[in-house]
């Protein structure tokens, strides 16, 4: 092979692997460019997380209500309060739209009966 030879392949090879990496890259971003699959990643990055943080934050918020209905429970009281699971739903309504409503329910579901 001569060494005209080999730097074609060696272009054809690297050419096809980077053609092979944007395929990849397309397909997984949905993105029709480099330039917005960069974009897209790094907002994913972002947005994974935000969503570990959101987790940790919905555990904390359910080890609170714990202590909560703990102390309800133990002062003779019941273990759910619909008064203030009302003041919550309007909360997440109100800074949310209608599906905040519903991501209050999630949340209040999640934070029941743990104790």
């Amino acid at each position: 092979m001569t060494a005209t030879t080999t730097a074609k392949s060696t272009t054809a090879m690297t050419t096809t692997a980077a053609d092979a990496a944007a395929k990849d890259t397309a397909e997984k971003t949905g993105a029709r460019t480099s330039e917005a699959a960069d974009v897209i990643t790094g907002a994913r990055d972002r947005i994974d997380a935000l969503d570990d943080r959101i987790i940790g934050l919905i555990q904390e918020r359910m080890a609170v209500s714990a202590v909560i209905q703990e102390a309800r429970i133990t002062s003779g009281g019941r273990r759910v309060n619909l008064a203030r699971e009302l003041e919550v739903l309007g909360h997440y309504r109100d800074a949310l739209g209608k599906p905040g409503t519903a991501l209050a329910m999630t949340l209040l579901e999640l934070c029941r009966g743990r104790v």
